[in-house]
């Protein structure tokens, strides 16, 4: 019996965008498979460096193309066909990539997991997304993929393919996947406006929401990075595979060419000595790298003068930071995005110091952005408001429905959930977030997640979850807690207890605040705003000493 891929009913209606973009020439009927096969005649030399302690390796994407296509031949032997979803959770090693082109190839929906999450984590997306196959290695530095598949709800998962050697009875190894090679299999015949990448990411509610990405959106959002910041030789990409900078990686080497440097663990000294020794003049970091990788470049008396352009997003980025990066001969800029509108703003060559490093750019080719009120109307310039994104590249929908209801307006803008404002010259700056999320290190945690979690703990009576302002990380995870009569609790018993809900470790709380009770309105809901402020008196106090 063949499967049946997930209903993607529910999702907004794009019909009326989708037409304006195809008119303007934005939007065609290449997709990424199409794509695949176009890159690899005309960047055949184009390379993919994996930088590993444990699995390093090196391709020219006319090889990875020509494995690939074999691979698409294996997993249609193994049953996998277009439409169905097949998910990665692999770290940024060259089987990944293959794994990503090959299921392009037979057109069925990529579901990459970020490497790190654990099991209750992967279970929910498995059964959320309906995948059918699943792909993981059997260790990864201190993590036991093994053990964690062992705690694994497989629900329909038909096959889990592992990456070294599986001691599980319901697995098969990669050696055995790759003897099936073949290059006869029905190629995809999947539309360029088809779903082809479903991305789970944290958000407001304590499950997280598969985003919807199609050829099309992909392929314009690659087009949109070209043209912001011209065509790059070679490029560092230290973002998790699972994430969506991740996905425009590979993209990205198929359309554009250029050698992509990949890191499956961040280490800062690699990064220097990298960026030092092939004159990297692009990437795109988060607040941490960039900070780590210059202190690494100091200790070590490399140059990183080589970058000319490195957009700095995924957390809150101190004003500090991009100038510091500039006294490094880095030009630098704050950049806003997500995984459904990857980014939004970002600076142009020539915007000065000032509106880098203080502002969070201007829209990006193709992007448009309003800041309304509640009720979706447009707020003055200058003040503030929810910032309402539409672009090409923009997903088009949440897997559940349930969640698009209260994303989009009814004209089809998604509201990011954060709060800004625009200037008159179009520059925005981010002031606060209205989604209660907290991103640490460019990874998104749902506070309801980490509340639901510490709900289970036999001594909390409740909690309130909120992000710590954080120098390194941008945020860390913080819980105020009422115990139940009064009794102790330590942040060890809190990381032993999630450890033991099989939650990822950098959802657990990293600083925790025991009080009598929490504030609420007169309607009950928590004021989460009068936690913040005490964070922010808490903060002042350690640095007064």
């Amino acid at each position: 019996m063949v499967y049946a891929s997930p209903s993607w009913d529910g999702l907004p209606d794009r019909s009326a965008f989708i037409r304006k973009w195809r008119e303007a020439g934005i939007y065609g009927d290449l997709t990424l498979a199409a794509a695949i096969d176009q890159g690899a005649e005309r960047f055949g030399d184009s390379r993919m460096i994996f930088h590993s302690e444990s699995h390093p390796a090196e391709a020219r994407l006319s090889e990875l193309h020509a494995r690939s296509l074999r691979l698409a031949g294996a997993f249609y032997a193994l049953g996998l066909r277009q439409g169905d979803v097949i998910a990665l959770q692999v770290p940024n090693w060259i089987e990944g990539i293959l794994a990503y082109q090959a299921a392009m190839q037979i057109g069925a929906v990529l579901v990459p997991i970020v490497h790190f999450y654990g099991p209750a984590e992967v279970s929910y997306i498995l059964k959320a997304s309906g995948a059918r196959f699943l792909v993981m290695p059997d260790r990864w530095r201190n993590i036991d993929y093994m053990d964690r598949l062992s705690k694994l709800e497989l629900a329909q998962v038909e096959r889990v393919i592992i990456i070294g050697e599986p001691d599980d009875p319901r697995a098969i190894s990669w050696a055995q996947l790759t003897a099936l090679e073949t290059p006869d299999f029905p190629r995809s015949t999947a539309s360029a406006d088809d779903p082809c990448v479903l991305i789970y990411t944290s958000g407001t509610t304590s499950s997280p929401k598969g985003v919807v990405h199609t050829h099309n959106t992909l392929i314009a959002a690659n087009r949109m990075y070209d043209e912001l910041g011209g065509l790059s030789p070679i490029t560092l990409a230290a973002g998790p595979a699972g994430h969506i900078g991740g996905v425009l990686s590979v993209v990205r080497l198929v359309l554009s060419g250029g050698d992509t440097i990949m890191l499956d663990v961040w280490d800062a000294d690699a990064a220097a000595r990298l960026i030092h020794e092939h004159r990297v003049p692009q990437s795109n970091l988060m607040p941490y790298f960039l900070s780590t990788t210059m202190e690494a470049a100091d200790r070590l008396g490399l140059s990183l003068g080589s970058i000319e352009r490195c957009m700095v997003g995924g957390t809150g980025v101190p004003p500090a930071l991009i100038e510091r990066a500039e006294k490094y001969g880095i030009w630098a800029c704050r950049a806003y995005g997500s995984t459904e509108v990857c980014t939004v703003t970002a600076c142009y060559t020539g915007d000065p110091t000032e509106k880098r490093a203080y502002t969070d750019g201007r829209a990006t080719p193709g992007a448009a952005i309003r800041c309304v009120d509640d009720a979706g109307a447009d707020v003055p310039l200058g003040e503030e408001g929810e910032v309402a994104v539409m672009a090409p590249f923009m997903c088009l929908g949440y897997h559940q429905a349930e969640h698009n209801r209260s994303a989009f307006t009814p004209d089809g803008w998604f509201r990011s959930g954060d709060i800004g404002r625009l200037d008159a010259s179009g520059f925005l700056t981010i002031t606060d977030r209205k989604k209660d999320i907290i991103i640490r290190g460019g990874e998104n945690i749902s506070s309801k997640e980490v509340e639901d979690v510490l709900a289970t703990h036999p001594a909390v009576f409740e909690s309130a979850v909120l992000s710590m302002p954080d120098a390194v990380m941008g945020e860390r995870v913080c819980a105020f807690v009422v115990t139940r009569g009064a009794q102790s609790l330590n942040l060890a018993e809190v990381r032993a207890h999630f450890q033991a809900a099989g939650v990822a470790r950098q959802k657990t709380p990293e600083h925790i605040v025991l009080v009598d009770e929490l504030p609420r309105t007169v309607a009950g809901k928590v004021k989460k705003f009068e936690l913040r402020e005490r964070l922010k008196l808490l903060a002042e106090e350690r640095a007064c000493g």
